[in-house]
This record gives structure tokens, sequence and C-alpha cells, in this order.
């Protein structure tokens, strides 16, 4: 008999009991059996109550992207996964004991008394997480990116805004890119300057590049974001 249902005390026992000498649910690494048996559920199991459990399923979440890859038969239940013995089943509290009893492929990573199947364990384990790790610092998150929109007032009427224009866009930093622009009317003939940029959120601040663009005191009199968006 395998695992029972999950959601209740019982099943998670069970669980817990199963992965007290185990890295994985079946096997030597992650496999379709752990998918199943994660997807079967609802929740991060209570690290307190069942700390094989939880360490486990944190172990497996790191692979969640790569379920539908990972060696196996996913069509198969979770149910035929875990302990065979009908005892261990109904009383968890014994399960320790018929876990060491049992003779089948899983390695004990743990527990095990013969030292050169232990040691392999450890070599396959401490492979996998390299790798794991390797894969995880080769992934570059894209950069989060915001579209601004901008005014900027000039003086008068008088203003070059011309010149506005090509001081502002000759701010120049990583991470900012300068987008289309226009000349919008505000009254008495005095027109300001519109005009759109990308940023990166973590490297510009809108603010203190307001302040710059303020800097130019022959042409700028004050700068407003009007508009942002999240790329």
């Amino acid at each position: 008999m395998g695992f029972t249902d999950l959601l209740t005390d019982a099943g998670l026992a069970v669980l817990n009991n199963w992965l007290l000498t185990r890295s994985y649910v079946a096997g030597y690494s992650a496999s379709q059996a752990d998918a199943v048996v994660f997807k079967a559920l609802s929740a991060a199991p209570d690290a307190a109550k069942y700390p094989n459990a939880a360490r486990w399923y944190k172990h497996i979440a790191s692979y969640e992207d790569e379920f539908p890859t990972l060696p196996g038969d996913a069509s198969k239940p979770y149910t035929v996964y875990g302990p065979e013995v009908a005892e261990v089943t109904l009383n968890p509290a014994k399960a320790p004991a018929a876990a060491e009893e049992e003779e089948d492929e899983d390695v004990d990573l743990f527990g095990s008394d013969d030292e050169e199947e232990d040691a392999e364990a450890v070599r396959i384990r401490e492979e996998r997480l390299a790798e794991y790790r390797k894969k995880k610092e080769g992934k570059v998150k894209p950069a989060a990116k915001s579209v601004v929109t901008m005014d900027v007032k000039p003086w008068d009427d008088e203003t070059d805004l011309v010149a506005l224009e090509a001081a502002v866009r000759g701010i120049e930093k990583d991470g900012l890119v300068w987008g289309a622009s226009k000349l919008v009317p505000v009254g008495f003939g005095i027109k300001k300057l519109q005009i759109n940029l990308v940023v990166e959120d973590d490297k510009i601040s809108t603010d203190e590049l307001g302040e710059e663009i303020c800097e130019f005191e022959d042409y700028v009199q004050s700068v407003d974001v009007v508009a942002m968006q999240k790329l």
C-alpha cells in the first residue's frame, strides 16, 4: 500500500516517515514520483510537525519548472509510491522500523550501515545540488523597467525649446533610454516639453533625474512626472 490522502495528518505522517531516510520519494534523484506527490499536497507541510516532508517539499519546489521533463511516468497516481506494508500506512509510528527493513532500490542517505552505498548516495546528492546551483546562477532575471512620461516646463515663451530638449537628451545614464517627445501648449504662447523615457528601476531614480534636469536653470522652470507604467 502506498501513500494515503496527503491532505490529512495521517497521510502527512506517512510521507514524513517515508522521507526520514530518503532525499526523494523514489530513486536517487528528482523524478515524476516526486512531482506527482508534490502536486498532491495543497501546501508546504508544517516544518515543526513534519520536518522531513517540509525539507523534501522545499527541495522539490526548486524543480517545479522542470516537472514535465523529469524522468518517470507522469500518469501514475501518487498512491503507487511510498510504503508497501499496510502496517506502516495504518500505524505511521512504526514507519521508521519498517523503512529500515525494506529491501528496495531507494538509497538510505542518512542511516545506512553500508558505508560504500552511503558514500555513493552522498556523492550523487552533492553532484545534483552542484548542478542545480550552477543552473540557478546562470539564470539572469530581466531587469524591472518602467515607461515614464515627464513634463519639462520652460520659464517663458522666449525659452529656446530646441536647446532645452537637447540639454535633457544629453543626460546619459546606464539604465536610461530617451523616447519620443512633443511640445504641448500651456497657455499665453508658452509650450512645455513632454518627453517619454524608459528606466531600469534599480538604476534610475526619477526624482533624482528630475533634479538633474532642473539644473539647466537657463531653460527649465520645473519637471513633473505625469505618468509611469511598469513594463
